[in-house]
């Protein structure tokens, strides 16, 4: 069993209940209140302000100029790529830089960066790859499955683009890299060494629910 299964089979029944979330079934089918999605926005472009952190840590761990590339290569798409997109939201739902600057990061969003932080720096580029993973295929996997189930929600004049940009061809390939270098990294490593992979992707699979719960509660 590769990597890539083994992960995916570990997190099965949590990433089950993304799907069915009201959340994301509210992205899905147009009816998710506009406040939730706002608050949401704000505290995912905190979220990926600590994510991009993770990778800068990832550059000072690789231990080769390729993943030294590879970290590299995803700071960019972050921060020209997915942060530009929520920045781009935010005239449209109208959320000002006052806003962003006034609203605290949620207690389990801290705890959830924090975490991979945590990793970051603690562990080694395998991990590293592990922790981000849980965040950036679980997008792909709940963009797809929405428009798979809801071919119309592309059309969505505020959740389209959200829709569009995570089940896309090009974000897919970006993930299929980030996996392909997993599986270079631990062509040496034990079974525990593996097992600890699950653990992490787990942990952040986990952290991603929670994700998803304050955003629907929009709790502090």
């Amino acid at each position: 069993m590769g990597i890539k299964e083994r992960l995916v089979n570990a997190t099965e029944a949590i990433w089950q209940q993304y799907h069915s979330h009201p959340f994301v079934m509210g992205i899905a089918d147009g009816t998710l209140p506009i406040e939730k999605f706002k608050y949401y926005i704000i505290q995912d472009y905190l979220y990926l302000i600590d994510y991009t952190k993770v990778f800068a840590v990832g550059i000072a761990k690789a231990k080769s100029p390729e993943m030294i590339k590879v970290f590299a290569h995803y700071i960019k798409q972050i921060t020209e790529g997915e942060m530009d997109i929520h920045r781009g939201y935010m005239p449209q739902l109208g959320i000002t830089e006052k806003d962003i600057a006034e609203t605290p990061a949620a207690l389990d969003n801290i705890s959830y960066t924090s975490y991979m932080l945590r990793i970051a720096y603690e562990e080694c580029e395998a991990e590293i790859l592990a922790a981000i993973l849980a965040c950036a295929y679980s997008y792909e996997v709940i963009a797809q499955k929405i428009v798979e189930r809801f071919p119309q929600s592309v059309e969505h004049p505020v959740y389209g683009e959200w829709i569009k940009g995570y089940s896309s061809k090009e974000y897919s390939k970006e993930n299929v890299e980030l996996f392909y270098h997993l599986d270079k990294l631990i062509e040496n490593y034990t079974e525990s060494q593996q097992q600890h992979l699950v653990d992490i992707f787990v942990n952040c699979s986990r952290y991603e629910a929670a994700f998803w719960d304050f955003s629907w509660n929009m709790s502090k």
